[in-house]
């Protein structure tokens, strides 16, 4: 009898421990997260990559965000300020795309759908124009851009010519 009584006693104490090591594991883990859950609280924001010529003569790059304001009180939905647009083309490129230094024929928005290319300026930079990608191409003088398709298959865009 007392070696039994023993034995639940040991086995009552690892329960006991065994019960904490996983409290303990919980709480650690959200401790350490706090700063990781409450930036994934927070809500993605549109993010542009505008293309334009310098004093230089030059095509630079700068990535802004576009301002959101919410589209009434409690709602679930942020919108932009309306931009006037001129005219939409839906575009299919091949993956042989490939246009030397050439400058966008007017301020237009160039979103990528599916596939990827990319952008290159005189100094080397690159841009790569992957799925859900907005490009706002500004450089319409100066020496201009290249332009090459990336991977193997279609790349499907839309372009959205301004006013």
């Amino acid at each position: 009898m007392n070696t039994i009584k023993r034995s639940m006693n040991k086995m009552s104490k690892w329960l006991l421990l065994l019960g904490w090591v996983p409290t303990l594991a919980v709480t650690g883990y959200l401790f350490v997260q706090t700063e990781t859950v409450n930036a994934a609280a927070a809500r993605k924001p549109i993010m542009v990559s505008r293309i334009y010529t310098g004093a230089d003569g030059q095509t630079h790059v700068k990535e802004y965000e576009v301002p959101l304001a919410p589209a009434q009180a409690g709602s679930t939905t942020d919108l932009s300020a309306i931009q006037a647009a001129e005219s939409i083309q839906f575009r299919r490129t091949s993956s042989e795309y490939y246009l030397p230094f050439h400058n966008a024929p007017r301020r237009q928005y160039v979103i990528t759908l599916s596939g990827e290319s990319e952008v290159e300026f005189g100094d080397g930079t690159k841009v790569r124009l992957y799925p859900g990608h907005i490009l706002l191409a500004e450089d319409t003088e100066g020496q201009g851009h290249i332009s090459r398709a990336l991977g193997d298959e279609d790349r499907l865009s839309i372009f959205v010519a301004l006013e």
